[in-house]
């Protein structure tokens, strides 16, 4: 696994780089600011890039703006996101519509080695990695008592599969169903979980929240 790491902390981006390179991983580059972030994924092509929400000049959220350049102009490579606090807007804006290859992280996660390094490896395999503590304040507003009661166990099946960051086809592929099956199922939890069909909503990335949500 080839990681790119963007963190403005000397101490910290030397931390994550020993503890990778001690799980096995390669760290191909360790930056400090969004533009030399960018250079170096055009440059190395990593499996995965852990970036830091705030960073050089302004340390607002140049890291971010940086993940979601990466986000668009490279798919095929993870992104995991590390905060030092919850930020509802960014997590939102970082997962889009696409929660496949993607984490949001609170910072003190890392210090669990292994859970931090198995977080890593599922963003660089296309999964999803969303800190307990960031899903809690996304449902907070909208929270329901039970919003998967209604789901059939075949479309629970397909939201989880979701939750996982699989794509349709790999859905089809683990529950041994068509595609035009796995569509219907995703249009039902979608209807059922009263997700809005306009296109802005990113009804993919809420019914996985609310999914998540509801299984903790």
């Amino acid at each position: 696994m080839r990681i790119v790491i963007a963190e403005d902390s000397v101490l910290l981006r030397e931390g994550v780089r020993s503890l990778l390179i001690e799980q096995g991983a390669e760290v191909v580059a360790a930056v400090g600011d969004g533009e030399q972030l960018l250079r170096s994924v055009a440059e190395h092509r990593p499996d995965v890039c852990i970036v830091d929400v705030r960073m050089p000049p302004t340390f607002t959220d140049e890291g971010l703006r940086a993940a979601l350049v990466i986000r668009r102009q490279w798919p095929d490579i993870g992104v995991l996101v590390l905060s030092q606090y919850v930020e509802e807007r960014y997590a939102t804006e970082l997962i889009g519509d696409s929660s496949q290859g993607v984490g949001y992280l609170l910072k003190d996660r890392v210090a669990d080695v292994e859970e931090f390094y198995e977080a890593v490896t599922r963003v660089a395999d296309a999964g999803t990695a969303i800190d307990p503590d960031v899903i809690s304040q996304l449902l907070a507003r909208s929270r329901r008592q039970d919003p998967l009661a209604t789901l059939s166990p075949r479309e629970r099946e397909v939201l989880a599969a979701m939750a996982r960051g699989m794509s349709n086809a790999g859905i089809g592929s683990e529950l041994c169903i068509g595609s035009a099956a796995v569509e219907k199922h995703i249009t039902n939890i979608f209807l059922k979980l009263g997700l809005s069909t306009s296109g802005g909503e990113h009804r993919r990335v809420h019914a996985v929240l609310r999914y998540l949500g509801a299984e903790s």
